[in-house]
């Protein structure tokens, strides 16, 4: 048994982690080391154990109620982020942040209406903007994979004069890039918001995560970030995907919005799910915390191998989660290397092209793991090569 103050990325063997059931480890052959789909490989934080155990004990898997979830969130918010923003009275829960956010977009766009991404970019947020019967519009982030906000205001501005009800979906913390964005761009992107008429969504999911110096920046505590509305969850930060819960939150300008939004969405978490997420955020901040410390380790491993055995790799390490965005164009791979590491290397990572511009010829890779199997990793794929 651990400690939650022991590192979580060295708990578990990589014999333990195949006996998993979910997508992570069933998806490929056991001959694949799979550093693909965001899973973390850490036992659970001791408060998430006992809540979901003290639940199963008293029958208590009915439907959610009430507001302990976002009550938590507001004290984490509170104490990591000093940012007291989060009123409970606008508030929502919802089944997960992509199911959230597609609520949140229903609200304030219609069918046909742009919906404005920053590529390379989470892949869901164009299935789903695209089931919707929204528009993906590109914005792509700069060469420093930051937002460029000339190419934002320029996308704004032509979704503007399109008419219809523009909507911008911002990734942040960023996933692939795990760029933490500033006060500063988002105070910026509040602003062009604002000039043009276009409401922003925020994915917040990796808030959680952001690196040991690094201040994260939630959306709706900019100035002029009223309108806005933010979807965040204890999900990634605590590895709780199968227990599925997250908060819409509404920026003051907004809760006439969220209000709007239908019953039975909140019907759809789990209960489970919530008592877990809310355990995780009042009680688990020192299990995340040596989490923070695990992965700030492994992220120097990782940049110390790829710069040893993949030189032709170029990485910058990002400011949060556990997400390395490598581009392998000068490796000779074609536009899907990832396809080559995982047919002649047996790792599992993902391929850049469902990122949208600027993905061909990168991968995204999960060092969310043990050191052991991101040395092995970092070891086959550099044998494709010989």
């Amino acid at each position: 048994m651990t400690s939650d103050t022991d590192d979580p990325l060295r708990a578990l063997t990589l014999a333990q982690l195949r006996r998993r059931t979910s997508m992570k480890w069933r998806t490929y052959p056991e001959d694949v080391l799979p550093l693909w789909v965001a899973e973390l490989d850490v036992p659970l934080a001791g408060p998430v154990v006992r809540a979901v155990t003290e639940a199963m004990g008293r029958g208590d898997t009915g439907y959610p109620s009430g507001t302990a979830y976002a009550e938590a969130l507001a004290a984490f918010a509170g104490e990591r982020w000093r940012w007291d923003g989060i009123a409970v009275e606008r508030t929502a829960i919802v089944p997960d942040v992509m199911l959230g956010v597609v609520e949140m977009l229903k609200l304030v766009t219609g069918p046909g209406d742009p919906v404005i991404v920053n590529p390379p970019v989470y892949p869901p947020f164009y299935a789903f903007v695209a089931h919707l019967d929204r528009r993906v519009t590109e914005a792509p982030l700069g060469p420093d994979l930051r937002l460029d906000l000339a190419v934002l205001e320029d996308v704004f501005r032509r979704c503007a004069s399109g008419g219809g009800r523009a909507a911008y979906l911002l990734c942040s913390p960023h996933n692939p890039a795990g760029t933490v964005h500033t006060a500063d761009e988002l105070t910026a992107v509040a602003a062009l918001a604002e000039r043009y008429g276009v409401r922003v969504v925020a994915d917040e999911i990796h808030a959680p995560l952001v690196t040991p110096g690094v201040r994260f920046v939630p959306y709706l505590s900019v100035p002029g970030a009223e309108r806005g509305l933010t979807l965040m969850s204890a999900s990634k930060g605590w590895n709780l995907a199968g227990l599925k819960a997250a908060l819409a939150v509404a920026g003051p300008a907004a809760a006439a919005d969220l209000a709007r939004m239908p019953e039975e969405v909140g019907h759809g978490p789990s209960h489970v799910g919530v008592l877990a997420h809310t355990a995780a955020l009042r009680s688990g901040t020192a299990w995340l915390d040596a989490l923070l410390a695990g992965l700030d380790d492994n992220r120097l491993l990782l940049t110390a191998l790829l710069a040893e055995r993949l030189p032709g790799v170029v990485h910058r390490a990002g400011e949060a989660g556990f997400l390395a965005w490598l581009d392998c164009r000068a490796l000779g791979l074609g536009d899907d290397p990832a396809e080559v590491f995982l047919e002649r290397g047996r790792v599992a990572v993902n391929s850049g092209l469902p990122f949208g511009t600027g993905g061909a010829g990168h991968v995204r890779l999960n060092f969310g793991t043990t050191p052991e199997v991101i040395e092995e990793a970092v070891r086959r794929m550099a044998s494709v090569l010989s």
